[in-house]
């Protein structure tokens, strides 16, 4: 399962390997993350909208793409490099970790579950968030 013991190869390339599904006649399990996290979204958004543009001073979250398509950019907190740009598609897993400066634009309707490691309390989630302009249509 994927964790942080070592988070600093997710800065070259967010997609996270996942292990092999345990299957039998019943089914699968496909296991995802193995980390103490605090939250759990489900969250939707409609073609053509972005969604960040903020870096995290300690959260980090996995995302795993349910519906749709996201272009995702990213660069280092500071950075005035072009943002570097990856397109997830239906089932993949990506990593964010804290400190990079991030933007998901929806090239389709789309649907992830993004599980984090704080509290995705409103006033917590803002106290730990920088806007920033990553990416704008």
């Amino acid at each position: 399962m994927s964790n942080l013991s070592d988070s600093s190869h997710f800065l070259d390339n967010p997609i996270v390997n996942m292990e092999q599904a345990h299957a039998d006649a019943r089914g699968s399990i496909q296991p995802l993350v193995d980390e103490k996290m605090e939250s759990a979204v489900l969250i939707t958004s409609k073609k053509d909208t972005v969604r960040a543009n903020h870096y995290h001073k300690t959260d980090w979250h996995y995302c795993l793409l349910l519906e749709g398509q996201i272009d995702y950019y990213w660069r280092p907190k500071g950075s005035t490099l072009t943002p570097r740009k990856v397109t997830i598609k239906k089932g993949e897993l990506f990593f964010t970790p804290p400190l990079v400066e991030h933007a998901m634009h929806f090239t389709q309707d789309s649907s992830f579950l993004c599980l984090g490691r704080n509290s995705r309390d409103q006033e917590v989630y803002e106290a730990d968030i920088e806007r920033v302009n990553v990416f704008q249509l």
